[in-house]
């Protein structure tokens, strides 16, 4: 495999890398040669397994760097920029930005059983599946880290216009997401930044499973997806390899189905 990114001292930074669509998409960026740096927060009982992973990433015989720190605490994403100021030096850049955390309330918004959504779940939610990707963009760019022709790619749903049961805060984050994107797209363009949105398809994913419901989505949508299948997350990573590619430089401010078609039933 011709490995296109290798030599030229760019990075691909990675929000929540550690499972499901940020994982695969640090392995599909590093085995075409991006050198990769994850941030990701997980317990110590999950360290075996994700150590394992990396591992995987490593044998690519790219630079790979991992944090293991709350991304949403400013002093905390201020740490890592200043680590990867020293990592870089002068020569290394952030070619793209992969904002894939997970980190909201799915609490219904009537009940008479469990707690419902209250103000504090809609901010915690939005602040950390949508402003967290413009916090860090901003940091990154104050600190002149980015590369001159820069990729920004963080993940939406179709939870985005259609409402389900539990999801609203999530779905306000995503709308959120959106119009962030939208906004940095316009804003930074003259600075060589380019931003889209991928919607995946329902992909059974850990956070997939946290949604009550979630069987009874997985069994929907193999009826409704025209390929009969879930969308798997190097599904994802394949249309974030493209969008990092230098083909895909006229591509910025977009939400890009990546589902096989099931938005279209």
């Amino acid at each position: 495999m011709i490995k296109e990114f290798q030599n030229k001292n760019e990075w691909a930074l990675i929000l929540g890398g550690s499972s499901g669509l940020g994982l695969a998409t640090a392995k599909k960026l590093a085995k075409h040669g991006l050198n990769i740096c994850i941030v990701h927060r997980n317990s110590r009982m999950q360290e075996d397994e994700i150590q394992a992973e990396f591992e995987i990433i490593k044998q690519e015989h790219i630079q790979f760097k991992s944090f293991n720190t709350d991304a949403f605490k400013p002093e905390k994403r201020d740490a890592v920029i200043e680590d990867l100021k020293v990592l870089f030096g002068e020569n290394h850049r952030i070619k793209i930005l992969v904002h894939s955390v997970a980190k909201g309330n799915l609490k219904p918004m009537i009940s008479d059983e469990n707690p419902v959504l209250k103000n504090d779940d809609f901010a915690l939610t939005i602040n950390a599946m949508a402003i967290s990707l413009y916090d860090w963009t901003k940091a990154l760019f104050d600190t002149k880290l980015f590369a001159d022709d820069a990729r920004i790619v963080s993940f939406t749903s179709e939870g985005n216009t259609k409402p389900w049961q539990n999801y609203a805060a999530v779905s306000a984050a995503k709308v959120t997401l959106e119009a962030i994107t939208r906004n940095m797209a316009l804003e930074f363009a003259s600075f060589g930044i380019k931003a889209n949105c991928i919607q995946a398809g329902v992909t059974d994913t850990s956070s997939l499973r946290m949604i009550p419901g979630s069987d009874k989505i997985i069994e929907h949508t193999l009826k409704r997806n025209p390929n009969k299948r879930l969308t798997l997350p190097e599904d994802v990573a394949n249309a974030v390899y493209l969008l990092s590619k230098d083909e895909a430089a006229w591509i910025t401010g977009t939400v890009i189905p990546v589902d096989g078609g099931e938005h279209l039933s």
